[in-house]
């Protein structure tokens, strides 16, 4: 199947450039002008794409060709676009950054390449002046198939733009397109945390930001020249795959609050797709499991910032632990792992887990790894592999030892508690790298609503 998708990445020579700004500022100056645009982050983050939907009103997806094979990532981005008329792609890290310090597989470059997607670079331009050039042309000629159309000057000024825009269009002939700048904006800054950016429900005064950030896009960027290079995106070829939904329903509670938010909306589409209901409850506020459950959902997050308001609802935490214990499915990865286990921090968690989750300050067992089954469960038999990703600073004494995480330096370790109705654990993955995974989940499902 092939489609004319507009599209555009928004890349970066390296964090902390000002991607998600940047992104997030054009988003919204697309919309304000007409547009009705669609996102997608690079990689396995979640918290940029929480961003991007604050700015859009819908959900934002990701394209991680570690997750993926290239089929599958080509059309999950196709999908993504049927919902509006231009997709802005948030890269990640440096442009060729990838798996490891000598690899492009999986970088944004990697996801350009594949998805033949045009990319504009933001260059963080604070402390340089003609040397922007020199950042520009090395990272134009690092690899011939780059895709870099355009560029945008981040923390620069309206004065010192004008000048480089000049010398970039000397020097580079329109092979390179200078497409605005955005000065320092200290008011508009996002508060950093150990995995990253504060997530956009912390933010009170997100909107007010969000909208200083679109009016500067409109007055900085040149939205006409950026929508130009989206247009230029060749067609897109692509392999729809085939998902048959099962013949019954089922309901699926999804905890979705403050402390567990972390999920990629790909998966809980495709669980939609086989034809499951999903119910959002808050384990914060909300006294009890929603009724008539068959299956239950815990992300990630951050519950350790909320552990004694998790702590102080008894009522959820039996009602959660009364489901376990009668075999209701669950899938509970990382934030939602721990609040499994006996106590995070000290405060007393569901506990149906054995083990005490800690704080370690610093990142533990960081990137992307495979997991393989060790013995048969709700999700795969023994032996099976899917690739997961652990991304954390705290840590349980009793991580489970039903799979083996695997690095792709040959580092391994023990983790998740898994049997056939439970996958608990720090490692996250994505129901598309294996639909058939997803179907299990279903299966139980099924079975424990007595189908």
């Amino acid at each position: 199947m092939k489609k004319q998708i507009p599209r555009l990445m928004i890349a970066a020579t390296g964090s902390g450039s000002g991607k998600t700004t940047v992104t997030c500022a054009l988003l919204k100056a697309l919309m304000d002008e007409g547009s009705k645009p669609t996102s997608c982050k690079c990689g396995p983050d979640y918290i940029d794409t929480m961003f991007h939907s604050s700015v859009i009103g819908a959900p934002s997806t990701n394209l991680d060709l570690y997750f993926f094979d290239e089929e599958t990532a080509k059309y999950l981005l196709a999908e993504n676009a049927e919902k509006g008329d231009i997709t802005v792609i948030e890269g990640v890290m440096g442009y060729y950054d990838g798996l490891g310090i000598d690899s492009t597989e999986a970088s944004s470059y990697h996801v350009a390449k594949v998805t033949q997607t045009p990319v504009i670079l933001v260059i963080n331009s604070r402390g340089a002046a003609l040397s922007v050039l020199a950042t520009i042309k090395g990272f134009k000629e690092f690899r011939v198939d780059s895709n870099i159309r355009g560029v945008i000057l981040n923390n620069c000024t309206a004065s010192t733009y004008e000048i480089l825009k000049k010398e970039i269009e000397r020097e580079f002939g329109g092979r390179i397109r200078p497409l605005g700048y955005m000065p320092r904006m200290t008011d508009c800054e996002i508060e950093s945390r150990h995995l990253g950016l504060v997530t956009a429900q912390e933010i009170y005064d997100l909107n007010d930001k969000l909208d200083r950030l679109m009016r500067q896009a409109e007055e900085s960027l040149d939205i006409s020249g950026i929508l130009e290079v989206a247009t230029e995106a060749p067609e897109m070829e692509f392999r729809e795959p085939e998902i048959e939904p099962f013949d019954d329903v089922i309901r699926i509670g999804i905890a979705r609050d403050k402390a567990f938010c972390f999920y990629y909306e790909d998966s809980l589409e495709l669980l939609r797709r086989l034809g499951a209901e999903l119910v959002d409850f808050s384990p914060l506020d909300d006294q009890i499991l929603p009724e008539g459950l068959d299956g239950l959902y815990l992300g990630g997050g951050y519950p350790e910032l909320y552990a004694g308001a998790l702590s102080e609802n008894e009522s959820m935490k039996s009602s959660v632990k009364d489901a376990l214990a009668g075999g209701i499915p669950t899938i509970a990865e990382c934030g939602g792992f721990m609040y499994l286990t006996e106590a995070i921090a000290g405060h007393p968690m569901v506990g149906t887990l054995p083990g005490e989750c800690t704080d370690r300050s610093k990142l533990m067992r960081f990137g992307y790894v495979t997991i393989r089954a060790e013995k048969d469960n709700m999700l795969m038999q023994e032996g099976h592999e899917i690739p997961a990703h652990e991304f954390h600073h705290w840590d349980c004494t009793e991580n489970g030892s039903d799979f083996t995480a695997i690095k792709r330096n040959g580092r391994t370790w023990e983790a998740v508690t898994a049997n056939d109705h439970l996958y608990a654990g720090f490692p996250h993955f994505n129901f598309w790298t294996d639909p058939e995974v997803a179907k299990n989940f279903y299966r139980a499902c099924l079975k424990y609503k007595g189908l």
